[in-house]
């Protein structure tokens, strides 16, 4: 496998890239650092590039980079087939209110849908709760007489004249986009459709999301808060991605750009444009998509993705080579590890997990006297106190530097130098000097904590899977993941590390292991018994052609894989069990069939089943995908050299077993060759990130360049 590397700073050597295959490009923001990969898919050859993220408009960190990556290696952009892009400019905007001003029509009674919730408390015994405030105020919120029941059936028409006096009000008080939910509409859409035709006459250019159209589905307050979140980000996604893509025409990108899903597919400018909500999590599933493909690559039964960047640090259990998927997650919680204190998103999405801070995570004294890292973040500006652009206080990052983790002359290849000083300095002043402790010693405080912090999350997210964390392999991602990796492994007691190449931009690596895919739902509530099996096929059918006609803008030929989903409950539950089914006709199915699967599902699920109870249909799912892309990581070149030729030096770094600084041999990475043994204590050093290995652990190196990480775990550890 060849690497080149460049950076959005300082000067590359030109070289030429040569062309004898089609090129890709990923490229990921994170709330630090905007990643890049380029692949050509002929030779296997990859260029990387990392550098600062710029918040206040993320496209330029993208035009930047990839400038960057044309001085290195000129001409490149016209040869690109598709660019593959992740980005938290949707999430971002809703947790920092950066959004449109939205209005929202709803069925008269349901104003205050978005207020209630569903009345439950996430902390019982916390009398100051705070919960988020919705992101469309009252003021902005109307409502419609009309009225659908749960069946489909119209009880109360659509007043047309009504309709235009609550839009013309709303567009009085100046909203950019209007969110439109009725009651019951996932059943029966003609009042929303209704009023989608009233709005393209009367106000054309305002941005519009109907509930029929983003979330067809059961549960009000649920679909509610998502077709509002939906209209809150869709100006701004559409304005940024409109940006983007007229930069990357200007660099002479002439191929098709595509946007990561949090579902872990990829889909068109398009889609992501009238379906913002679904591209929350872009960024982070990559990494989860690439953990899974390196799994299923070495027939790994279970592995747990770490991935630590610079804001956050994400995580998933994956089974049997799959990661889970769920239909609701939460953004902007009140309380970050608490559920039930955020805005609920209901949208396929990959079972991640947040648990824990990033390197720019910030290290303070909380009220109570105690030592606290996160959840405030430096990120890019001012960044940490060591990247000597103003940021004062000491971050995770700085606690690495001190602890000898990095090399402070050979960050991001040495083409951004740390402030060693400045870190010992910020924690000194904010962590040190009110715990009465050296700074060593609040360094290792700030590390060992985000890490017990981390830990503690991680066991909770492996046991809720039925999963063991004391046989994952962690695979680490992210910049600071391959840090703190072997910390976390400790803790956890988890016998192996997996670190893949490039792991310090894994996510926009991971966009290439992710297939164009949609995932589509319409709830149908209907008894097992008394169902129509003809009905339903025509429901799959239908949803199916939506899926289509969502591929067909990636303008792809390839034939399409459907793959399709029962939710079924007993009648009167309050929760759904996903039941995946063969792609046949719906009518080929017998009802005994059906209740079999769902008996041996529930049962699986909590250990005992009911069969004289009745079930019922409640949503079907189609996922439609186009067949994978070949992605191949190539072997490494055999090398002749022997172990010692790969040695950089040796610094001091703090052990996690003798609490003191001992000498670790660091290693260059890109020279290290298949069959290469490291005894710990070592720091392997890449480019983008830097691999942390103890005293009681060996590393070997595979013939694709995977450094395997094999821990002798004691039991007094």
């Amino acid at each position: 496998m060849r690497l080149t590397s460049s950076r959005c700073a300082g000067n590359a050597k030109k070289e030429k890239f040569v062309s004898d295959g089609r090129y890709r490009l990923g490229c990921d923001i994170g709330g630090t650092f905007t990643d890049f990969v380029l692949v050509n898919d002929g030779t296997g050859e990859f260029q990387i590039n990392k550098c600062l993220t710029t918040p206040g408009d993320p496209s330029d960190a993208v035009e930047a980079g990839i400038r960057e990556m044309l001085e290195r290696t000129p001409g490149f952009m016209p040869e690109i087939d598709e660019i593959i892009h992740g980005t938290t400019l949707v999430i971002n905007a809703i947790i920092e209110r950066k959004g449109a001003k939205t209005g929202l029509i709803t069925t008269r009674g349901f104003r205050d849908v978005l207020e209630l919730g569903r009345e439950l408390r996430y902390d019982a015994y916390d009398i100051f709760a705070e919960y988020p405030l919705p992101l469309v105020p009252r003021s902005l919120r109307h409502e419609v007489a009309e009225r659908i029941t749960s069946d489909g059936r119209v009880i109360s028409e659509l007043d047309g004249p009504e309709v235009q006096k609550v839009l013309s009000e709303l567009l009085d008080i100046g909203i950019e986009s209007l969110a439109v939910c009725l009651i019951n509409s996932y059943e029966n859409p003609v009042h929303e459709k209704m009023i989608k035709a009233i709005v393209h006459q009367a106000a054309p250019e305002l941005s519009l999301s109907t509930s029929f159209e983003v979330l067809p589905q059961i549960r009000e307050y649920e679909r509610t808060c998502t077709t509002a979140t939906n209209a809150y980000v869709k100006p701004i996604t559409a304005k940024y991605l409109a940006k983007l893509s007229s930069r990357l025409e200007s660099l002479g990108f002439k191929g098709k750009l595509f946007i990561m899903l949090s579902s872990g597919g990829i889909t068109s400018v398009e889609t992501a444009r009238q379906f913002p909500v679904r591209i929350i999590e872009s960024g982070p599933t990559a990494a989860v998509i690439a953990s899974q493909h390196y799994g299923r690559m070495f027939e790994i039964k279970d592995m747990f993705c770490f991935d630590m960047g610079g804001t956050t640090a994400k995580s998933c259990l994956i089974q049997k080579g799959q990661a889970g998927l769920v239909s609701t997650f939460e953004v902007g919680r009140v309380q970050r590890f608490k559920k039930g204190s955020g805005l609920p998103i209901q949208v396929p999405v990959v079972d991640l997990m947040e648990i824990g801070a990033g390197g720019g995570s910030i290290a303070k004294m909380s009220k109570m006297g105690l030592l606290q890292v996160g959840p405030e973040s430096a990120g890019a500006d001012p960044g940490p106190a060591c990247y000597g652009r103003g940021g004062k206080n000491p971050t995770v990052t700085d606690a690495d530097l001190v602890l000898g983790y990095l090399d402070p002359d050979y960050f991001l290849g040495g083409t951004m130098p740390l402030n060693k000083s400045a870190s010992e300095k910020a924690i000194a002043d904010k962590v040190a000097r009110p715990l009465g402790t050296s700074p060593v010693e609040a360094a290792f405080g700030i590390y060992d904590l985000i890490n017990e912090t981390m830990a503690a999350a991680a066991k909770t997210h492996i046991a809720e899977k039925g999963g063991n964390p004391n046989i994952v392999t962690i695979s680490a991602f992210g910049g600071a993941g391959p840090v703190h990796a072997y910390g976390l492994a400790r803790k956890i007691r988890a016998p192996r590390i997996l670190v893949p190449p490039l792991a310090g931009v894994g996510s926009a690596l991971g966009f290439f292991t992710a297939p164009v895919a949609f995932d589509l739902t319409r709830s149908h509530r209907v008894a097992l018994d008394g169902a129509d099996f003809n009905e339903i096929e025509r429901l799959f059918s239908e949803l199916e052609n939506e899926g289509t006609a969502i591929l067909q803008q990636a303008g792809k030929d390839e034939d399409i894989i459907y793959e399709r989903t029962l939710m079924m409950r007993f009648v009167g539950q309050g929760a759904e069990t996903d039941l995946s089914i063969e792609p046949k006709p719906f009518i080929q199915w017998e009802k005994p069939q059906i209740r079999e699967l769902f008996d041996k599902a529930y049962k699986k699920l909590y250990g005992r089943t009911y069969p004289d109870t009745a079930v019922e249909f409640v949503t079907f799912k189609v996922r439609a995908s186009l067949p994978q892309r070949e992605f191949r990581i190539p072997p490494l070149r055999q090398a002749d050299g022997q172990l010692v030729d790969c040695i950089k030096g040796e610094r001091p770094a703090f052990s996690l077993i003798r609490k003191e600084y001992i000498p670790f041999t660091v290693y260059d990475r890109f020279k290290l060759f298949p069959g290469a043994a490291i005894d710990g204590p070592a720091i392997i050093e890449e480019r983008e990130s830097t691999i942390v290995i103890g005293e009681d652990a060996k590393a070997r190196v595979d013939e694709f360049g995977f450094v395997w990480i094999n821990l002798n775990l004691k039991d007094d550890i």
